[in-house]
């Protein structure tokens, strides 16, 4: 039943995120917490989020701006295992803190960047790469953050869900690398994740032949749900 669940919600997030290219994480997250307890939930989001960028990525290969994802790299890979490491000594309730408080402040947050309409050439992708990689590094998904990063840089629709995708991809891998390297990734974590990860790849790629037809307005109000969901999700859990 807790892996029927987790699948379950996976699909639906990979729908969602496949849609709006972001939010897989921050919908599946809590049902991991539930699931496997913070500890647990961290890395094995971290698998999922490598398998839902990919089925991102390969669904929108050809609109992919390689110079962007490059910059947004550059400043990422290092920052995210920094951030890794730091969560791995971190109390698992700091870790459920921590989670709510930033996807609740992201609501009003993205809304007063999105406002200034902020334009982001690659040096500015750079900067943006470093302060969400290590944010990712920490608190397991920044996509509500990067979807204004990526789309003050000009992007839409198809080339800011794949570009978005592969700029995170590259941060999830230096994160994954890092709890590897200090023992947070062994395999019952991996298989969990794959588990967890597959139905995200399904829904990912069954919400490509919606995409053209989703409004800015829709889009809008599905990111706050999303975040406003998790974020209280996981604040009261952390509250208990």
């Amino acid at each position: 039943m807790t892996y029927a669940l987790v699948l379950a919600v996976g699909l639906v997030a990979g729908v969602v995120s496949g849609i709006v290219g972001t939010g897989a994480t921050v919908i599946l997250l809590p049902v991991l917490v539930f699931a496997f307890g913070p500890r647990e939930a961290v890395p094995i989001m971290t698998v999922v989020a490598l398998m839902s960028n990919f089925a991102k990525i390969t669904a929108w290969w050809r609109d992919i701006d390689w110079r962007g994802c490059a910059a947004y790299a550059v400043g990422g890979i290092p920052a995210a295992a920094l951030g890794a490491r730091t969560l791995l000594v971190l109390p698992e309730r700091a870790v459920d803190l921590a989670l709510g408080v930033f996807f609740l402040a992201m609501i009003p947050g993205r809304h007063w960047l999105a406002a200034r309409k902020i334009s982001l050439g690659y040096g500015g992708l750079v900067v943006a790469g470093a302060v969400i990689g290590f944010l990712t590094g920490i608190v397991v998904s920044t996509g509500p953050l990067s979807v204004p990063a990526f789309a003050a840089h000009g992007l839409v629709k198809g080339a800011f869900i794949a570009t978005e995708a592969a700029g995170s991809l590259a941060i999830y891998i230096s994160k994954a690398a890092t709890f590897q390297h200090f023992g947070a990734l062994p395999l019952d974590i991996v298989i969990k994740g794959l588990i967890s990860g597959s139905s995200v790849m399904v829904g990912t790629y069954a919400a490509r032949a919606i995409v053209e037809r989703l409004s800015s307005t829709v889009f809008q109000r599905l990111l706050d749900i999303v975040m406003a969901v998790a974020g209280v999700t996981l604040l009261a859990s952390a509250l208990r």
